[in-house]
């Protein structure tokens, strides 16, 4: 089973990773991540699984074996601007081994197995996190999604076209129908484990998340000539705004992260006209989101009216919490050879959660991280622990397709 995981591991290691930082560009419907759908067809093929995919790109390849709606596994080959290496093809790549593990095993599933990849998991060129499991479940439109852009103005449609997908009356693809049970593996993006002194852990809920575009303008002008007194400058209600979101965070507990900014003319020697700031915020509850979101606009607001600015914050994707089947989680978590695995939510969102909001009973496992860095080329998890998360994925198959 070693040899399984890690000759996977080293194949894909060098796809889409920068000379530079150590981290992977691996964008959707991009060559690297192109390479990485390639890759997985290619595995699957070798293993003789009958692959099936859908209009936009998301694939599950089936060890057809028994009857009625199947067990699927998986997660994502797409990855943030600069990210690490495990986030998403950790949960592919132990998947295509725990069936391996099974099938040495001489195991014969009562019902079928699938190993999945779904398309832009991330958000990271699209702007929408978890599309390709959106767009499978019917959870998005293809009619409001077609028209998403990446930041050179390519619209998603003709991405798709170009990297060959048909798209005619293309139709969702996933649902209760199709899939029994669902379970994600993936690297955990803290450091919980870490603290419980645990490898694997297995997941209760998803905190709500939203992204909000937050508009700033005001008045360009020269950066010399124009006193401090007289400026009505954007970057400087967009400062207040992201310290006011750290300060409403940190006191709440919660979560606010402005990861990206863009400003308007962008010139080193000139007060801005507009400044477009991205708030990523995530809280314990809806009600937590909705007032920590309020929070942050209204102290915006009231900064923009002192620097003669105007703000404007539109939500670009908020999903709610999602929590588990608590069932399917105990089921997963205890009555093992090494002992009851650890329950814990997570403040990161996943294909798993779209699929549980869409009422296909999910679940996750999650291995240790122990530097509990994640979207960075620091992202990491131990050999030893990736293997038992094989082991943990491949006895927690075994149990739902028995």
């Amino acid at each position: 089973m070693p040899d399984h995981f890690e000759e996977m591991w080293r194949a894909i290691a060098p796809v889409g990773r920068s000379q530079r930082s150590g981290g992977y560009f691996r964008q959707p419907l991009t060559d690297a991540e192109r390479e990485l759908d390639s890759w997985f067809v290619e595995q699957a093929g070798a293993r003789g699984l009958r692959l099936e995919s859908d209009p936009f790109g998301n694939r599950i390849a089936w060890w057809d074996s028994g009857s009625g709606p199947g067990v699927v596994t998986g997660s994502h080959l797409d990855s943030v601007l600069d990210g690490g290496a495990y986030d998403g093809p950790l949960g592919v790549v132990t998947a295509l081994a725990a069936v391996e593990v099974l099938r040495e095993r001489g195991f014969r599933p009562a019902r079928p197995i699938g190993v999945s990849v779904f398309v832009e998991e991330e958000g990271s060129r699209f702007g929408l996190a978890c599309l390709g499991s959106r767009l499978a479940t019917g959870t998005i439109a293809w009619e409001n999604a077609r028209d998403l852009s990446d930041r050179d103005g390519v619209r998603l449609d003709d991405a798709m076209a170009a990297a060959g997908l048909d798209l005619e009356n293309p139709q969702p693809w996933l649902g209760s129908g199709a899939i029994g049970w669902f379970v994600e593996l993936h690297v955990e993006q803290g450091r919980d484990l870490v603290d419980r002194g645990a490898a694997i852990g297995v997941a209760s809920r998803i905190w709500p998340h939203g992204r909000y575009r937050v508009e700033i303008s005001g008045e360009p002008n020269h950066a010399g000539t124009t006193r401090m007194e007289d400026r009505r400058d954007p970057m400087l209600t967009y400062a207040m705004t992201a310290l006011a979101a750290n300060k409403h965070a940190r006191l709440a507990g919660q979560r606010a992260t402005f990861g990206r900014v863009e400003t308007t003319p962008n010139s080193t020697n000139s007060v801005p006209s507009q400044v477009t700031a991205w708030l990523d915020a995530r809280c314990e509850s809806d009600e937590a989101l909705a007032a920590l979101v309020g929070t942050i606009t209204r102290q915006g607001a009231e900064r923009a009216a002192r620097d003669g600015t105007t703000l404007t914050v539109t939500a670009e994707s908020v999903s709610g919490a999602v929590d588990f089947d608590p069932d399917l989680a105990r089921r997963i978590a205890v009555d093992h050879e090494s002992g009851d695995w650890p329950v814990l939510p997570t403040q990161a969102g996943h294909d798993a959660g779209i699929l549980s909001a869409r009422g296909i009973p999910s679940a996750m496992l999650f291995v240790r991280n122990p530097s509990g860095i994640s979207h960075s080329p620091a992202e990491h998890a131990e050999v030893p622990d990736c293997l038992a998360g094989v082991d943990a994925l491949a006895e927690t198959l075994a149990r739902l397709a028995s």
